[in-house]
């Protein structure tokens, strides 16, 4: 892997795009695997397709049960709950305030298409697409929200001349003021091992609003996808998600944190975002101030600390360039 030692960050050494090995199968499991795959494959089917298909017409207490039928059927568990400084055993003593809402921002780390699944089966966010060095967001549903995350569509940014289908996260917070709104601010996929530099998307958080930093880490480790791609890379984790007889996600959730550069401007960011970020972007005046990185930096060092990971300086421009190399080499 010499070949990729460049893609490793240079103060940690750690390579956040490089696909995590699977475990050593035993015996019983390299047999049983092909039987549990094709089992569960045709329920599976059935099961997406009528979900996303009746997915308009369900109200929001259906849409979280039968996300949660999918887990059971994938063998997937919520196996571990922390909220951040919290003993274990406490959870039901702690305040509504303390965990994610309708009207709060969730932070997630980016991994794998379950993130989406277990975001949407618990809160029912709203999902959008974050892009490197853009203020701005796309909406996306649940479908484009899992399929991101296996899509080389992650490595893109805006889509140019088309900023109708931008919009803000203080925008989207008005429009859905009941539901959390799921950011993935590192905009690519990672193996986990590395936080990603955040996008200034959630800048546009209004003062009042809580931001909260949420770790998910799966066993096995190569339930991750640091890689997108084609058919390929979708047919690859599918067999991983069925031929397994079970998947494990461990959640940490950070205390709320709240954006105060518009507080200590004298100014709402959730009153004037959507006209001045279009501004700025069109000036090219995109830089951040001291206090906005330090939010920035406070959401990106509770994900690390949360996922026991490092920042790294590596960005989405140095995964488009490793999905390259790696691509020529599979060939």
């Amino acid at each position: 892997m010499e070949k990729f030692s460049q893609f490793r960050d240079r103060g940690s050494g750690i390579s956040p795009f490089m696909p995590s090995p699977a475990p050593t199968p035993s015996l019983l499991s390299t047999l049983s695997g092909p039987l549990i795959f094709l089992l569960r494959l045709p329920f599976f089917v059935l099961y997406t397709i009528s979900y996303f298909l009746l997915l308009p017409l369900l109200p929001s207490p259906l849409r979280k049960l039968l996300l949660w039928g999918f887990f059971a059927l994938t063998g997937t568990w919520w196996s571990d709950l922390q909220l951040d400084g919290v003993k274990r055993g406490s959870l039901s003593q702690q305040p509504p305030s303390r965990i994610p809402r309708g009207g709060t921002v969730i932070a997630a780390n980016f991994t794998s298409p379950l993130d989406a699944v277990y975001l949407a089966a618990v809160w029912d966010c709203v999902f959008v697409q974050s892009f490197p060095g853009s203020r701005q967001v796309r909406r996306l549903s649940l479908w484009q929200a899992i399929s991101l995350a296996l899509s080389p569509r992650q490595l893109a940014g805006p889509p140019a001349g088309d900023n109708e289908k931008l919009t803000t996260i203080a925008q989207l917070l008005k429009e859905y003021p009941t539901r959390a709104i799921a950011v993935f601010p590192e905009c690519a996929t990672t193996n986990g091992k590395g936080i990603l530099p955040l996008s200034p998307s959630l800048l546009t958080v209004p003062n009042s609003t809580q931001i909260f930093p949420l770790s998910l880490r799966y066993t096995p480790v190569d339930d991750t996808t640091p890689v997108p791609g084609g058919a390929k890379v979708w047919l690859s984790f599918l067999w991983k998600l069925l031929a397994r007889p079970t998947h494990c996600i461990r959640i940490r959730i950070g205390e709320g944190l709240v954006n105060t550069v518009g507080a200590s401007n004298g100014v709402s960011h959730g009153e004037s975002s959507a006209v001045d970020v279009r501004g700025r972007q069109e000036r090219g005046d995109g830089e951040l101030t001291a206090e906005e990185q330090r939010l920035l930096d406070k959401v990106a060092e509770t994900l690390a600390r949360l996922g026991r990971a490092k920042r790294v300086g590596l960005t989405v421009e140095d995964k488009k360039n490793f999905v390259k190399a790696w691509e020529k080499r599979r060939r």
